[in-house]
């Protein structure tokens, strides 16, 4: 009698088992890609339009830009892709990326009773970027630059899913891009106003 209970408990708890581990994770969010196609091209007084990187991401703590749904620095290159081009008959118009970093930094949560019945922001995102944009001669002398540096950051609730950090790197990405595209823009226009057509 006892080893028919027994059995019986057993093939319950298989069953309780066998149910929660046939849970679906939930599906991986898809974000649009970041375009700048749009928006106006700024016509410049160049022959040749190059796009240089000279950050590296260090891939480890407390970065976190190589783990965005649209990295920073892909961002960059596709606004310099959409929105710039060269139309003149001599030098090279550099879009230099100095800066494209994303970092994370934990904030102090309540750990006491009263913490335990709120849900306070635990973690800091901070993302930047650095462009230099200048008109080089054949000699590869500078006639001009422009320069433009934004910074954004966003916070996150403590037990928040994979999906919402996701959707937070993304919209603080987008953010930071609008910053950056306004900031350039009008930078260049009053910068490098006679390099454009």
């Amino acid at each position: 009698m006892t080893s028919f209970w027994f059995r019986r408990w057993v093939k319950i708890v298989l069953v309780v088992l066998a149910l929660g581990a046939c849970q679906t994770p939930p599906p991986v969010q898809r974000f649009p890609t970041l375009t700048y196609g749009h928006l106006d091209r700024l016509h410049l007084d160049a022959a040749a339009l190059e796009v240089v990187s000279e950050y590296t991401s260090p891939m480890k703590a407390p970065n976190v830009e190589h783990l965005f749904p649209t990295p920073p620095g892909t961002a960059l290159e596709r606004w310099a892709a959409d929105r710039l081009e060269a139309v003149g008959r001599r030098g090279i118009a550099r879009f230099i990326i100095k800066d494209a970093r994303g970092t994370a930094t934990p904030l102090t949560i309540d750990k006491g009773l009263t913490g335990a019945f709120k849900k306070e922001q635990s973690v800091r995102y901070e993302a930047s970027v650095e462009v230099l944009l200048e008109i080089v001669d054949e000699r590869g002398f500078r006639k001009g630059f422009s320069a433009a540096r934004v910074t954004r950051t966003r916070t996150l609730t403590e037990g928040a899913t994979l999906n919402e950090r996701d959707k937070t790197w993304f919209e603080l990405t987008e953010a930071l891009m609008n910053d950056f595209n306004a900031e350039m823009e009008k930078n260049v226009r009053q910068y490098l106003g006679g390099f454009l057509f």
